[in-house]
C-alpha cells in the first residue's frame, strides 16, 4: 500500500504536538461547503462584507454583500467553513493556469505571474479569507482551519505553487507555516483600502514539512473529491466533514504495514 509524501511525513512524525492535537479535535466538529456562485445572497458574501467594513477595508453598499467579477469565473470556487453547523469563516480559491488565467493575484501581478504561467506553472490562489468576529475570538486557530482548504486544493489540482495575496503584516505567518517567499513589493488591489504583497510557496517542497508539523492539513482523497469535483447547484449545498484525523490515522497504518512488509 503506497502513501504519498505528505502522508508519509505525517506518519513518521509520531504523536501530534499539543497544538496539532487541539486542531484535530476542533476539526472533528468542522465541515466545509462549496457555494453556488449563482446565489448572490449566500451568507458567505455577507460575512465578507461585515468583516471588511468592520475593519474599514471597503466602502459600505446597500446590498451589504461583498462580491466581484472573480466570484463567477470558471476556475474559481468559494467555500464556507462551519463549526457544529454554524458559519465561522469563508475562503475563495482560484486554480490559476495558462488556460484559465483569472485570479486576484493575476489581476494585480500579471507581470510576475504571466511569464510563469507561460512556462507551465500552475497556482492555487486563495483570497477573500474572512472570519466571523465572535468565532475568531472563540477559535484563535481559525486561520489554520480555513487555510486547510488551500492545502487540500493544492494537492487535488497538483499545483506548482500556492499563492498568498495578503497584507504585508500577514507575510510572516505564511513564511512560518508554508515557507512562502515574497515575490513582489506592495501594490494596491481594486476597491480595498489596504496594500497587498504577493507570496508563494512551492507545493512539492513544502508538503512533507507542513504535514509533519501540521497534520491537521492532511485530508482523504474522498474529502477532496467531494469538495472540488462537485457541481454546485442552488438546491444542493452539502457539508463535507473534515477528514484530517482519518487521513492521519490511515497514513500511520499504511506506514506500519509498509515497514512490516520490509
Amino acid at each position: 500500500m503506497a502513501i504519498d509524501s505528505d502522508s508519509a511525513a505525517a506518519a513518521n512524525a509520531g504523536t501530534p504536538s499539543r497544538f496539532s492535537g487541539a486542531l484535530l479535535d476542533i476539526l472533528d466538529q468542522v465541515s466545509y461547503a462549496r457555494v453556488d456562485p449563482a446565489v448572490i445572497d449566500d451568507p458567505i458574501y455577507r460575512l465578507r462584507y461585515r468583516a471588511y467594513t468592520r475593519e474599514g477595508f471597503m466602502d459600505h453598499n446597500p446590498e451589504e454583500v461583498c462580491i466581484d467579477d472573480l466570484d463567477r469565473t470558471a476556475n474559481g470556487m468559494s467555500f464556507g467553513i462551519y463549526i457544529d453547523g454554524g458559519l465561522v469563516s469563508s475562503i475563495r480559491l482560484h486554480h490559476l493556469t495558462a488556460d484559465q488565467p483569472h485570479s486576484p493575484s493575476m489581476k494585480v501581478f500579471p507581470d510576475i505571474l504571466g511569464p510563469m504561467l507561460e512556462e507551465g506553472f500552475t497556482f492555487i490562489d486563495p483570497s477573500r479569507f474572512t472570519a466571523d468576529h465572535e468565532a475568531s475570538l472563540a477559535y484563535p486557530a481559525l486561520p489554520f482551519l480555513t487555510l486547510r482548504m488551500a492545502a487540500m486544493a493544492s494537492v487535488y489540482f497538483e499545483a506548482s505553487q500556492c499563492l498568498a495575496l495578503v497584507r504585508p503584516e500577514h507575510g510572516p505567518f505564511y513564511k512560518r507555516v508554508f515557507g512562502s517567499e515574497q515575490l513582489s513589493a506592495e501594490r494596491s488591489y481594486p476597491d480595498l483600502h489596504f496594500p497587498v504583497a504577493l507570496f508563494a510557496a512551492t507545493v512539492d517542497s513544502i508538503r512533507a514539512r507542513v504535514a509533519q508539523r501540521f497534520p491537521f492539513f492532511l485530508s482523504t482523497e474522498a474529502e477532496r473529491q467531494q469538495l472540488f469535483s462537485q457541481v454546485v447547484a442552488r438546491s444542493e449545498n452539502p457539508h463535507v466533514p473534515a477528514s484530517a484525523r482519518q487521513a492521519l490515522q490511515g497514513a500511520i497504518e499504511a506506514r506500519a504495514l509498509e515497514l512490516s512488509l520490509g
